[in-house]
């Protein structure tokens, strides 16, 4: 899963399938008896059979040949065989990309690394607006282009900052909320609006250090691997289903500083990769866990 520079794809071109169902025999040859129907050539397919659930997962990454279809016939050609095998699927155009806001609060290293891959083109969402409750990253946006909304959090305001930060989802038209070291805990009532859309970024150090400056923590009990995990959010404080995680060893020979140095590196890039892959639709939701194809 590697990140190359993202091409332009034009509408109705190129596709991704994906479909989880109960394993069964049959399933591949009757997808791929649809896609042969419509045109498509499989430029990459991937499947998992759980045998632990039962389940069956693929993924399918598709090119129309001849003229350009819609993403709704493509979808409305999947139906009969969905409905023969029970499955839940989903067909996406890839000429439509994410659109992702950005929440972010007083750490900027994953704002700014994602921002660079963004203009770079290495990954393939787009960046409507940021939304932050300070202002230290408003300059930031504005030199990107991106329109910055101030959403100040107090325990009082916190029901009113939500309903605008839900009015921001629906202006901006975004999928997805990336969480950027946003150092608020969101809602019940608002993950609960937005499942598998909210994807956080923190540390993972062991043992858990929580509260201020975890990597002094951390430094002061002498830990020996520092890492990052990005999942999808939930109700459950950081527990929500991981989607990537990163790490690396460190040493009695660090200080804290170096070790928060090396902590918001490997933060940047797990945040990247989670991104990347929840853009790209490798990413399968399943209660807790998650399915990522390469």
């Amino acid at each position: 899963m590697s990140a190359h520079p993202v091409r332009a794809v034009e509408p109705g071109r190129e596709f991704v399938l994906t479909v989880s169902c109960a394993d069964r025999r049959g399933i591949v040859h009757a997808v791929s008896g649809v896609m042969l129907e419509q045109s498509m050539s499989i430029l990459d397919s991937q499947q998992f059979a759980d045998t632990t659930a039962g389940e069956f997962h693929l993924r399918m990454h598709l090119a129309r040949e001849g003229s350009a279809l819609a993403v709704e016939e493509l979808d409305a050609a999947m139906r009969g065989v969905a409905t023969a095998f029970a499955m839940t699927y989903a067909v996406h155009d890839l000429s439509r990309r994410r659109q992702v806001l950005v929440l972010v609060s007083q750490q900027g290293h994953c704002l700014n690394d994602l921002l660079f891959r963004v203009e770079s083109g290495s990954l393939p969402v787009d960046v409507p607006a940021i939304v932050s409750n300070h202002e230290d990253f408003r300059s930031l946006a504005e030199w990107h282009g991106i329109p910055f909304h101030h959403v100040p959090v107090t325990p009082d305001t916190k029901p009113a900052a939500e309903a605008e930060l839900r009015r921001l989802v629906e202006l901006y038209a975004a999928d997805t909320i990336a969480l950027a070291r946003y150092m608020q805990i969101l809602s019940s009532e608002l993950c609960a609006d937005f499942p598998g859309r909210i994807i956080n970024i923190h540390h993972s150090l062991l043992p858990s250090f929580k509260g201020a400056k975890p990597y002094t923590q951390a430094h002061d009990r002498g830990v020996k691997v520092i890492g990052a995990t990005a999942h999808y959010v939930t109700a459950d404080l950081d527990e929500g289903p991981i989607i990537e995680q990163d790490f690396r060893r460190v040493d009695h020979r660090m200080s804290p500083t170096e070790l928060a140095a090396v902590g918001q590196e490997l933060e940047a890039m797990a945040f990247a990769r989670a991104l990347r892959w929840h853009a790209e639709h490798r990413v399968v939701l399943r209660g807790r866990r998650t399915i990522v194809f390469d």
